[in-house]
């Protein structure tokens, strides 16, 4: 375990007060680089640690007002950095919090970050871009979230995947959406300019593409416009 020296803001020249932060990072090269960095950068690094047992003790010790910490860390390597999160996040709610991670992980960085502001996930390849990742830090400090575009992509793609409208045509999502709107199979016709038996058979292709089998309690057409809604 490392802290540093001051317990105080420290202001800059143009009188704004330094962020204070506490780095929790096993891999010595990399915390020690990190430090180095955001000292350069202008934040205040108070206190650093490779051992996820000390992340809550110094934050209560120190109070920093930003945490930058390594979603792995020992003894386990799994979870430790988040378990530390979720609980620094829970006794300081305005310590901001910046994961890192070397691999997406979407359902950790989603819980994270449904826990409200100042907090942020980041994968570890990111932090070679100096400015980018002094710009999340900053974020973070002002009560912004900060998302990995890996991550963006990710869920995007997971979106796409899940989506119940993938397999239809874009005929098939315009009946859709006129369906969803009230009209009748003749009104969709005209709309669309087709012949309504033409509209009977993209309406039989929806019902079947969505899985919606036919039953004596379920109108297939309601439930066809409720997914439709559910997926906006």
């Amino acid at each position: 375990m490392t802290t540093g020296p001051s317990h105080q803001h420290v202001d800059r020249n143009d009188g704004a007060a330094v962020a204070r932060v506490l780095l929790a990072e096993d891999d010595v090269l990399l915390r020690e680089g990190l430090a180095s960095l955001m000292q350069r950068s202008g934040f205040e690094v108070v206190g650093q640690t490779g051992d996820s047992g000390w992340i809550l003790p110094l934050v209560r010790e120190l109070k920093p007002d930003l945490v930058v910490a390594d979603i792995r860390m020992p003894p386990t390597n799994t979870t430790e950095g988040l378990d530390a999160a979720r609980e620094i996040r829970r006794e300081f709610p305005a310590i901001g919090i910046l994961v890192l991670s070397a691999h997406a992980e979407v359902e950790h960085a989603m819980e994270l970050l449904a826990t409200g502001q100042r907090i942020g996930y980041l994968l570890k390849s990111r932090v070679t871009d100096v400015d980018d990742f002094i710009e999340t830090l900053e974020r973070i400090v002002k009560g912004g979230s900060v998302m990995d575009p890996a991550l963006v992509q990710e869920l995007v793609s997971a979106r796409r995947r899940n989506d119940p409208l993938a397999a239809l045509s874009q005929r098939e999502h315009d009946v859709l959406a006129l369906m969803a709107e009230g009209r009748s199979n003749a009104g969709i016709g005209r709309r669309l300019w087709v012949t309504e038996g033409t509209v009977e058979k993209h309406v039989r292709h929806i019902l079947a593409k969505l899985c919606l089998p036919e039953t004596s309690d379920d109108h297939r057409r309601v439930l066809a416009v409720v997914t439709f809604l559910e997926a906006y």
